[in-house]
């Protein structure tokens, strides 16, 4: 499946994922403060998300089809792929650039190391 997203389709599923389920009703209702989006504009990006089966709506009842995790995952790979050449290193490097860690990131991140590499290990 593509999950790939354009900003606002992005924003929309935000307030999906935040209040699922939702009526398109109430989805409009928070589109509206939130985005800025009059009801036609919410109801064409909505129809747009449920043809790309990234949402349901089912009875007026609007649900996500895909996990936020799932979407962040995908944009993270294309973006690793797209301007870093593949390489993980060179991504986390430009993005820490002269950035100095804390200790609980430094803790948080080798840990979340330790665990994709036990992972492989056990594959």
């Amino acid at each position: 499946m593509d999950y790939k997203l354009c900003d606002g389709e992005y924003h929309l599923m935000e307030i999906v994922w935040e209040l699922e389920p939702v009526t398109s009703t109430d989805l409009y209702k928070e589109c509206l403060p939130r985005l800025g989006w009059k009801k036609s504009t919410t109801y064409t990006m909505l129809r747009k998300l449920c043809e790309r089966g990234l949402l349901q709506n089912q009875n007026s009842v609007v649900t996500s089809r895909v996990k936020k995790a799932d979407v962040q995952r995908f944009d993270s790979k294309e973006l690793i792929e797209k301007r870093f050449d593949h390489s993980l290193p060179r991504f986390v490097a430009a993005f820490l650039g002269e950035r100095k860690l804390s200790e609980q990131e430094a803790d948080e991140l080798t840990k979340l190391i330790d665990t994709c590499r036990a992972g492989r290990d056990d594959g």
